[in-house]
């Protein structure tokens, strides 16, 4: 049943109940969408003149005028009465007027209606299923129009079918729905972002969704949008739904790979208002406590303390919160966290740094971790290595670019056959470009590592000689040429 919430889930169903749609709805009263919604309600339309001019039927005509009054009692004896006439005759205006001031009104109509009780979105589905139709159609259809507001009401309206009702959206509509929902996150300057978020926030509590939301690169969607510059209702929703996704194990076990950590770290540091504050320590609590695999768990914890997490903690608990969830939360990862750190090799403690993006000249990048851990990033068809040379030649950082340069340069002084790894992956290219970067540093690092490709190739050449000769004169030990002199 879509209707469901995400299994058996207590804690999901907890903070539900504490944030339902009603109250939801009353916290985003100040949207745009819902401003605007009260300005229609106020324009009345003169049903008459539509039939006059003979543009609905005398049954839709007779329906609207005594279903458009105030009187919610009216209403409910109406919809009762007669289900089948609610639904045919919505479904024929929403379909055949095209004044958008007139279709703004019925659709607000409609989520009013459907607002009042939320087990009246099977009208609709009772009428399709009667006239062997889609459900969908009518109101996917309208997704198309210019005007923005009959667009996110359409789509606030097609979010509370989805979710309300025994029946879930079919995969084609529902591929639809959601690629619609990514695309507006994405459009610049939306002034409906908020009612966007809204129904997203809808959506994803129910489990098959979110791997539809997830198959049209949601998740990629949701975290450029926070790394951008958005305000903080928009953070708090967009951070609710990765909340809501990482309730699923599996999502919860794939999430950083989107670099959601790092993300919300920053935000975390320059959030001010505490229920963002509280959103981002319950994707953070989730991230540790939901993936089956422990080692993917402890993956994520390192992945916080390299992103300050951990110091930004002892920050909050400095803080006094009327939420108790948040101190609880704050308890708990600062727990995990330093138990993490204590456990924790400086091979993979580089390995994450590196993951991340983030290269900073941290203690792994000493001459001793190369000393011990040169080979190991050969590992898993030299993984760590390919990210290395991937940010020489994407990241536009320069301390990123100089310990990136620093790192190779060890690499290839440290493993024999470093060099030749390097060429074949395509890095000694991309550090002889950053010879001419604008940055000193860069190209000092990149100088020292372009020097060690070449140094590594003399020692190379004396180690050949030594074998050819049989005498060790040729490079005495710890002394090899300097680069560039033959």
């Amino acid at each position: 049943m879509a209707g469901n919430l995400s299994g058996a889930d207590p804690k999901i169903k907890e903070i539900m109940t504490s944030l339902d749609d009603d109250k939801i709805d009353m916290l985003a009263a100040t949207s745009v969408l819902q401003q605007k919604a009260t300005d229609i309600r106020s324009q009345k339309v003169n049903w008459q003149s539509y039939f006059q001019s003979q543009m609905i039927s005398q049954e839709d005509y007779n329906f609207i005028v005594a279903f458009d009054v105030n009187d919610s009692q009216k209403k409910e004896a109406l919809l009762r009465k007669d289900r089948h006439q609610a639904a045919q005759t919505l479904l024929n205006l929403i379909g055949h007027v095209s004044r958008d001031q007139t279709l703004q009104y019925i659709l607000v109509l409609i989520d009013d209606m459907l607002q009042e009780d939320r087990s009246r979105v099977e009208i609709f589905h009772e009428y399709a299923n009667v006239r062997k139709e889609s459900v969908w159609a009518p109101f996917l259809n309208l997704l198309n129009r210019q005007d923005g507001f009959i667009t996110n009401m359409t789509s606030r309206i097609i979010a509370k079918i989805a979710c309300w009702s025994h029946l879930p959206m079919e995969r084609s509509d529902l591929h639809f729905y959601l690629t619609w929902l990514k695309d507006q996150l994405k459009a610049q300057n939306n002034e409906y972002i908020q009612s966007v978020a809204r129904c997203l926030q809808m959506m994803l509590r129910i489990d098959d969704y979110r791997f539809a939301f997830v198959s049209v690169d949601g998740i990629s969607t949701l975290l450029s949008v926070l790394a951008g510059r958005v305000n903080f209702q928009v953070q708090y929703q967009l951070i609710f739904c990765l909340w809501v996704l990482t309730f699923n194990p599996l999502l919860a076990e794939k999430m950083n790979k989107f670099n959601v950590i790092p993300i919300l770290a920053d935000i975390l540091s320059d959030s001010v208002k505490e229920k963002v504050t509280r959103i981002i320590l319950a994707v953070f609590r989730n991230l540790i406590e939901k993936p089956e695999d422990s080692q993917v768990a402890k993956e994520h914890c390192i992945s916080m303390v390299q992103s300050k997490v951990l110091k930004q903690l002892q920050i909050l608990e400095q803080r006094k919160f009327d939420d108790e969830d948040i101190s609880a939360d704050i308890e708990f990862l600062s727990e995990k966290l330093h138990s993490s750190v204590q456990d924790l090799s400086s091979f993979d403690e580089y390995a994450t740094e590196v993951k991340s993006g983030r290269l900073e000249w941290s203690p792994v990048h000493k001459s001793k971790f190369w000393r011990e851990n040169a080979q190991r990033l050969n590992e898993k068809n030299y993984e760590l290595l390919r990210i290395l040379i991937h940010l020489l030649e994407t990241n536009k950082d320069p301390l990123v670019l100089s310990v990136a340069s620093f790192d190779i340069g060890e690499y290839v002084r440290h493993y024999p056959r470093g060099k030749h790894v390097i060429e074949q992956l395509g890095g000694k290219q991309l550090v002889m470009q950053l010879l001419g970067h604008a940055d000193p540093n860069v190209r000092y690092e990149a100088l020292l590592a372009v020097q060690k490709l070449m140094v590594h190739n003399w020692e190379y050449l004396g180690r050949q000689l030594e074998q050819e000769t049989g005498t060790d004169k040729s490079v005495p030990k710890g002394s090899a040429p300097v680069a560039g002199k033959a």
